[in-house]
């Protein structure tokens, strides 16, 4: 029987590479990676040679019946994403539980993911929180919104550059202008920065500087 690893990547900063994840890459007989031309250049960098095999949103329910097959005939594959760990706002979930239901060994590494840092940093409450990952897009999105008005937990949220002042507007339309706010971009990269605030606060200071990079929103519960 082979075995699932899922292997976290750098966010960003490639010194956050940990040890036991390049030995699990070097040792695997199939690399499973959301983007072969980025994932390649990282692996050329640690001077992996395994194999990679593209693996993302859009092949991988064609895919999961064939993995599982060659695994339970002894093949061995490491699953990444094209940055942080996989499964979290990434392809990942319809892989890994297709091996718990067949039986097949799943590991998962400790390693980056950029809402720890994130959370961490804010200066809110990180005892008790929610993982959001991307709002919905259109379908869904303002009964989400509403949902979360009555969160008390502080919530994590992912965001893209070009919907940030769209998804801060909101906030301060739904949370409130006075809920506290902290914005993380480019985290373990040369330009990381935290903004934090209130929401009205947060919303005029990108609204000033052009939002660029990844985002992760952290958002204060409801008092």
């Amino acid at each position: 029987m082979g075995k699932l690893y899922l292997v976290p990547t750098p966010i960003g900063n490639l010194e956050d590479m940990t040890l036991r994840a390049i030995k699990v890459l070097k040792e695997v007989d199939v690399v499973l990676a959301e983007d072969t031309r980025t994932s390649g250049k990282l692996l050329k960098h640690f001077e992996i040679n395994t194999p990679l095999q593209s693996h993302h949103m859009h092949n991988e329910h064609k895919q999961i019946d064939g993995l599982v097959q060659k695994m339970k005939e002894g093949t061995t594959y490491a699953l990444i994403s094209d940055a942080g760990t996989p499964a979290i706002s990434d392809p990942g979930f319809l892989l890994t539980r297709a091996c718990v239901e067949n039986d097949i060994e799943v590991e998962c590494l400790p390693g980056a993911t950029a809402f720890v840092p994130a959370l961490v940093n804010s200066g809110l409450p990180n005892d008790r929180f929610v993982f959001e990952g991307f709002l919905p897009i259109k379908k869904g999105r303002q009964t989400r919104l509403l949902e979360l008005a009555e969160e008390t937990r502080t919530m994590v949220f992912y965001e893209s550059p070009h919907k940030l002042l769209k998804t801060l507007t909101q906030f301060v339309e739904y949370f409130g202008a006075e809920r506290p706010i902290s914005v993380s971009r480019e985290l373990t990269k040369l330009y990381e920065e935290t903004i934090r605030g209130t929401a009205s606060e947060v919303l005029e200071h990108f609204t000033d500087q052009p939002p660029k990079g990844e985002f992760v929103i952290v958002v204060g519960g409801k008092k």
